[in-house]
C-alpha cells in the first residue's frame, strides 16, 4: 500500500475509532444471529427429505460444529500469517464469494435420500447447500475480536468481552426463530430476510476493516506470539474436553426432549439457546452466576436426573422437560466456567477458539454419529453427564487409585445390573415399586456424599444403570437406527408382545392366552387397530362405499397390524421409512401379522412423500399411520403432501389420517388442509370399551377425508364429527405452526 494511501486511511479511521465499540459488537451480534438463525431454518427445509426424523437435527449439529471448527481454523491461520488490513481484504473476498451462493436452498442432486449412509448424505447436503456462507460467518467472530484487539481503542485490552456479544446474537437468533420468525413468516420470507441481513453484515465488516487497517498494526497473534506462553498438551486437552461435554449434551438432550413431540425448531433451539446463553453469562469480567456456586449445583443436577428416571415421573412431560433443561444449563455453565477460567492470554485467542471448536465437534460427533452406531439405546446422555462429573475440579485430588477404590462399589453393582439386562432376565411384575424406591433412596445418598467426588461418581453410575431397568416390560430385542430406538418387549402378564419406539406403542400382538398357552392362527387385532375402532370402521366404510377395495396404500408399517384388515382380492402396499421396522415386522419370530394376513404384501422402503408420489398406481384407500415415537411427521400433513396423495387417489377414494398424539392438537391443521384441498373432513376420538390386563386396545383419534361426503359411506352416522379448522390455517412445506398445535393441547382447545 502506498504511503499516501496509508495516511488517508488513518485519517479516515481516526475519527471512526470512537465508533469501534458500536461497530464491532454490532457486527459480531449480527454475524452470530445469522449463523444460528440459518441452523433451524435450513434444517426445517431438509425435514421433508427424511421423514421429519428428529435425528436430522443431531446430524445437523455435527455439521454446524464441524463447519465452525473449519471457520475458526481459517481465522486462526489468517491472523497468524497476515496483518489485520490484508486479512480483512481476504475475508471480505470470501464473504463476497459466499454471497454468490445465495439465496439459501437445497443443493441440486440431493432430492432423494439413500437407504444406506444417511448421515454422510446429510452432511454432504449441508456442506453443498450452506457450507461456504456458514464457514465465512463462523470465521467472522474470532477475526473481529482479533482486529478489535489491535484497533488502538482503550477497551481493546480484553477482546474476550466481545465473545459475549457474539453469543448474545446467537441466543437471540435461535430463540426468536421458533417463537417469532417461524410462526409469523414463511420459509421464502425467512430466506429473503436472511440474505438482506448478510448484506448488512458485509457493510459492517467493511467498516470494521477500515478501522483496523487504519491502525496499521500487526495482528495480536503476530505481535505477541513470542511473548505469550504456549499452552501445554494438558491445557489443550482440557479445553477440548470441557468444550466437548456440553456440545455433546446439546445433541443428547435435544433428542431426549424432541423424540416424543415433533422434529421442530422450537424444541431444537431450547437446549442450543441455553448452551449459547452460558457463554454470554460466563465469558465476561463478572459472570452472571458465580462459578463456585455453579460447581456446587452440578451434583444436584446429576441427582435430579437420577431421581426423575423413575417410572413415576414419566407421565409428567412438562416437569421432565424442565428438569432436563435445568440440569443441562447447570452442567454447561460449569464446563464453560472452567473453560473461561483456563483461558490463555489474548495472543492465543484464535488458538483457544480453535481448540474449543474442535472440542465442540468431538462432542457432536460422539453424540450425533458415533453413539447411534455403537449403542442400541440412548447411552450417550448419561455417559456425558458422568464425564462432566469427572471433568470438575477436585475430582481426582486423591489420585486415580483412591478414586477407583472409593467408587468401586457403585461401579461393580452397576456392572452387575447391566449384565442382568444383557442376559434379558425377566423381572417379576412387582419389581416396579422397589426400583422406583431404590432410585429415590439412591438420589438421597448422592446428596449426602456430594462433596466426595469418587463416592458420588460411583453412586451416579449405579443410578443411571438402575434407571435402565424397565419393570413394565421384558426385553426381547432392541435395535437403534437413524430414526430412533426400537424395542420389542413383552408386557408383565406375558400375554402380549409389543413394538415400542421411544416411549410410544407402535403395535402389539397376543402371543399367549390368559392361561399361558401359545396363541396360534390369525393374530388378534389390538391397540389402535381393534375391530370396532375408528381405523377399523374407516377401512370398512371405504370398502362398503366403493363396493370393493382394489388397491390400498398404508403409510407406516409398525408391526403390520393393518395387514389383518385386508380381504381376499385386495392389493395392499405398505410404505415404510425405516428398514429396521420392516425387518422386525417381517420376522415371524417377533410378529405374525404379515406372515398370517399378508405374506405377499409389498413393502416399499423410503419416505412416503417421495415413494408414494413416484408410484404408478392409484388407490381406493390411503391410510396415513406414520409415527416417530409419539410425534407425527409434519411434512405428511401439508398441502403439498395431500396434493400428492390426491393425485394417486381414485375418484371416490378415501384418505384416513391417524392423529393420536399426547402433545399436539392436530384436528385443526388437518381440517384446514382438507378444506384448502377441497375435501370434506370428519373426525372421531374413541376410547375402547372397558379393558383389563387380558386386553390391549387403546384410544385413537382419526380423521377421514374424501372429495364428497357420499364417499365416506355411513361414517357420518356413526358418531363421526365434521371438522371445522377454526382459526387454524393449512400447513404447507413453507409454513407450519407446530407451536400453535402444542399450545392448543395445553390450553385444552
Amino acid at each position: 500500500m502506498h504511503i499516501d494511501d496509508q495516511v488517508n486511511l488513518r485519517t479516515i479511521s481516526a475519527p471512526a475509532l470512537r465508533f469501534a465499540p458500536v461497530i464491532y459488537p454490532a457486527a459480531l451480534f449480527l454475524s452470530a444471529l445469522l449463523l444460528f438463525a440459518i441452523e433451524p431454518m435450513f434444517a426445517k427445509m431438509v425435514l421433508p427429505r427424511l421423514g421429519g426424523a428428529a435425528a436430522i437435527w443431531s446430524v445437523a449439529m455435527v455439521f454446524f460444529q464441524s463447519a465452525l471448527l473449519l471457520g475458526y481454523a481459517y481465522a486462526h491461520l489468517l491472523s497468524r500469517t497476515l496483518s489485520p488490513g490484508p486479512s480483512a481484504l481476504v475475508h471480505l473476498a470470501l464473504l463476497a464469494v459466499a454471497a454468490a451462493t445465495l439465496p439459501v436452498g437445497i443443493a441440486h442432486g440431493f432430492e432423494v435420500a439413500p437407504q444406506q449412509g444417511i448421515e454422510l448424505w446429510l452432511l454432504a447436503l449441508f456442506a453443498a447447500s450452506i457450507g461456504l456462507p456458514f464457514v465465512a460467518l463462523a470465521a467472522t467472530a474470532p477475526l473481529l475480536q482479533n482486529w478489535f484487539a489491535v484497533s488502538g481503542h482503550p477497551q481493546a485490552a480484553n477482546p474476550y468481552l466481545l465473545y459475549a456479544a457474539s453469543n448474545l446474537g446467537s441466543f437471540v437468533g435461535l430463540l426468536t426463530y421458533p417463537f417469532v420468525v417461524e410462526p409469523l413468516s414463511t420459509l421464502h420470507t425467512q430466506i429473503l430476510m436472511w440474505s438482506l441481513g448478510y448484506l448488512l453484515l458485509t457493510a459492517l465488516i467493511v467498516a470494521a476493516a477500515v478501522i483496523v487497517a487504519g491502525a496499521g498494526k500487526p495482528s495480536i497473534s503476530q505481535a505477541s506470539a513470542g511473548a505469550a506462553t504456549a499452552p501445554t498438551i494438558a491445557e489443550r486437552t482440557m479445553w477440548t474436553v470441557l468444550a466437548a461435554i456440553p456440545a455433546g449434551l446439546v445433541v443428547a438432550v435435544t433428542a431426549a426432549i424432541s423424540v416424543d413431540l415433533a422434529a421442530a425448531p422450537f424444541l431444537w433451539v431450547l437446549p442450543l439457546s441455553l448452551y449459547l446463553l452460558t457463554f454470554v453469562a460466563i465469558f465476561r469480567e463478572r459472570a452472571w452466576v458465580a462459578h463456585g456456586l455453579v460447581l456446587k449445583l452440578v451434583p444436584f443436577a446429576a441427582v435430579a436426573l437420577v431421581a426423575t428416571a423413575s417410572t413415576l415421573a414419566r407421565p409428567y412431560f412438562g416437569t421432565l422437560l424442565a428438569v432436563h433443561l435445568a440440569c443441562f444449563l447447570v452442567i454447561a455453565l460449569a464446563c464453560h466456567g472452567e473453560l473461561y477460567r483456563r483461558r490463555p492470554q489474548p495472543a492465543r485467542l484464535t488458538e483457544f477458539y480453535l481448540w474449543t471448536s474442535f472440542g465442540g465437534m468431538v462432542g457432536g460427533l460422539f453424540a450425533g454419529l458415533i453413539a447411534p452406531h455403537i449403542f442400541n439405546g440412548v447411552a450417550e446422555y448419561p455417559i456425558l453427564v458422568l464425564a462432566a462429573l469427572l471433568a470438575m475440579p477436585g475430582a481426582f485430588d486423591g489420585g486415580p487409585g483412591r478414586f477407583l477404590r472409593q467408587s468401586a462399589a457403585g461401579l461393580a453393582l452397576a456392572a452387575l445390573i447391566l449384565g442382568i439386562m444383557w442376559l434379558r432376565v425377566r423381572m417379576p411384575a412387582s419389581a416396579g415399586l422397589p426400583i422406583d424406591i431404590a432410585l429415590i433412596v439412591l438420589a438421597g445418598a448422592m446428596v449426602l456424599v456430594r462433596r466426595q467426588p469418587a463416592w458420588f461418581f460411583g453412586l451416579a453410575v449405579l443410578g443411571f444403570a438402575i434407571a435402565r431397568l424397565d419393570p413394565l416390560f421384558t426385553p426381547i430385542e432392541q435395535v437403534r437406527s437413524f430414526f430412533g430406538v426400537h424395542r420389542v418387549v413383552e408386557d408383565r402378564s406375558g400375554q402380549f408382545r409389543l413394538l415400542m419406539h421411544g416411549t410410544t406403542l407402535h403395535g402389539a400382538e397376543r402371543v399367549r392366552n390368559p392361561d399361558g398357552t401359545p396363541v396360534s392362527g390369525r393374530p388378534e387385532l389390538t391397540t389402535y387397530y381393534y375391530v370396532g375402532g375408528p381405523i377399523s370402521d374407516a377401512v370398512a366404510a371405504a370398502r362398503s362405499a366403493q363396493g370393493r377395495l382394489e388397491r390400498v396404500a398404508v403409510v407406516g408399517l409398525g408391526t403390520g397390524s393393518l395387514a389383518c384388515h385386508r380381504q381376499i382380492g385386495e392389493a395392499w402396499t405398505f410404505f415404510e421409512l425405516d428398514p429396521q421396522v420392516a425387518r422386525i415386522a417381517r420376522d415371524p419370530a417377533l410378529f405374525r401379522f404379515l406372515g398370517e394376513c399378508g405374506p405377499d404384501i409389498r413393502i416399499v422402503l423410503g419416505d412416503a412423500r417421495l415413494t408414494l408420489t413416484a408410484s404408478a398406481e392409484r388407490y381406493d384407500l390411503i391410510v396415513l399411520d406414520a409415527f416417530s415415537s409419539d410425534s407425527i411427521p409434519v411434512h405428511l400433513m401439508t398441502r403439498e403432501a395431500f396434493a400428492g396423495y390426491l393425485s394417486h387417489l381414485t375418484a371416490h377414494g378415501m384418505i384416513v389420517l391417524h392423529i393420536s398424539n399426547r402433545h399436539m392438537a392436530l384436528r385443526g391443521p388437518a381440517a384446514a388442509v382438507g378444506l384448502a384441498e377441497g375435501l370434506v373432513a370428519f373426525g372421531k376420538l374413541q376410547f375402547p370399551p372397558a379393558t383389563s390386563e387380558n386386553d390391549i386396545r387403546t384410544a385413537s383419534d382419526v380423521v377421514v377425508f374424501a372429495r364428497d361426503v357420499k364417499d365416506l359411506g355411513d361414517l357420518p352416522a356413526q358418531g363421526w364429527t365434521r371438522l371445522d379448522p377454526g382459526a387454524r390455517v393449512a400447513w404447507t412445506d413453507d409454513y407450519a405452526d407446530i407451536l400453535g398445535a402444542v399450545l392448543d393441547v395445553k390450553l385444552g382447545r
